[in-house]
């Protein structure tokens, strides 16, 4: 079963390219965020058109996610958002896929280090980490993937004296509560078969970033336990961000052995 994540920076933009992608890759399960879309305007039939199933959650202008599964395969047990925390915005939805649980994220930024988003921030992880370890316990097979908006470590950053302890993305309570989720019994695909730096998922648009190699690795697919065994690939797709008009994002996936 391949997995993959994306943030497509608004899909009702996007929708060409992920048809394209969808077509090229055959992912089983795609994760999307940033959909930027209300529900009414979700490109179901489309998508439908292509092959696959959806669920998902948007709003306008910001936000949203949906999960995507290739016929034959079914989407059950939905749950969008954090039980127990009040949002409005549209940022978590998990369903189960064949026999794998699914939790699709786009974590909160945070804008900068102590401002209010950035303590929105940290306390919305923290009710993420509480729901994933009740979610573990029910569901023991979980991929819990997306758009983190956390570089894991210096390996993830094309220049760590810019993204230091005290930046964005970057500071060191962000990354604590990466590794809290980690400890849950979660494992980052990407590391359990690549070790190199400078292997990034999001480029800015601004100052040439991917021409330059100034990228993060922030979306990331992470694995239960129970499936790192089954864990036999790995990796971020490159291309789509060279098409023209690109999310700022490229696919990020994870295969698992059957």
């Amino acid at each position: 079963m391949k997995i993959a994540s994306w943030n497509v920076n608004s899909l009702n933009v996007r929708l060409p390219h992920l048809e394209a992608w969808l077509a090229q890759a055959m992912p089983d399960v795609v994760a999307l965020q940033e959909t930027k879309l209300e529900d009414a305007r979700f490109p179901d039939a489309e998508l439908a058109a292509a092959g696959y199933r959806s669920v998902f959650a948007g709003q306008k202008t910001y936000n949203g996610v949906a999960i995507l599964a290739r016929m034959p395969l079914a989407i059950d047990d939905v749950q969008i958002g954090i039980p127990g925390f009040e949002d409005e915005q549209k940022r978590v939805i998990a369903a189960t896929v064949g026999g794998v649980r699914i939790v699709d994220l786009y974590v909160v930024n945070g804008q900068s280090v102590g401002s209010d988003k950035y303590e929105y921030k940290l306390r919305w992880l923290e009710a993420l980490h509480d729901w994933l370890a009740s979610e573990l316990r029910a569901h023991p097979d979980m991929v819990v993937l997306g758009d983190f908006n956390i570089a894991p470590d210096e390996r993830d950053v094309h220049d760590p004296k810019v993204w230091h302890d005290g930046h964005i993305l970057t500071s060191t309570a962000e990354r604590a509560a990466l590794q809290r989720l980690y400890a849950l019994g979660l494992h980052d695909a990407f590391r359990l078969h690549h070790d190199e730096a400078g292997m990034f998922s999001w480029w800015d648009y601004r100052q040439g970033g991917f021409r330059r190699g100034n990228g993060l690795r922030i979306d990331l697919t992470l694995v239960s336990d129970a499936l790192r065994a089954r864990c036999v690939a790995a990796g971020i797709d490159r291309e789509p961000r060279t098409w023209e008009r690109p999310s700022d994002h490229t696919p990020a996936w994870v295969e698992l052995a059957d």
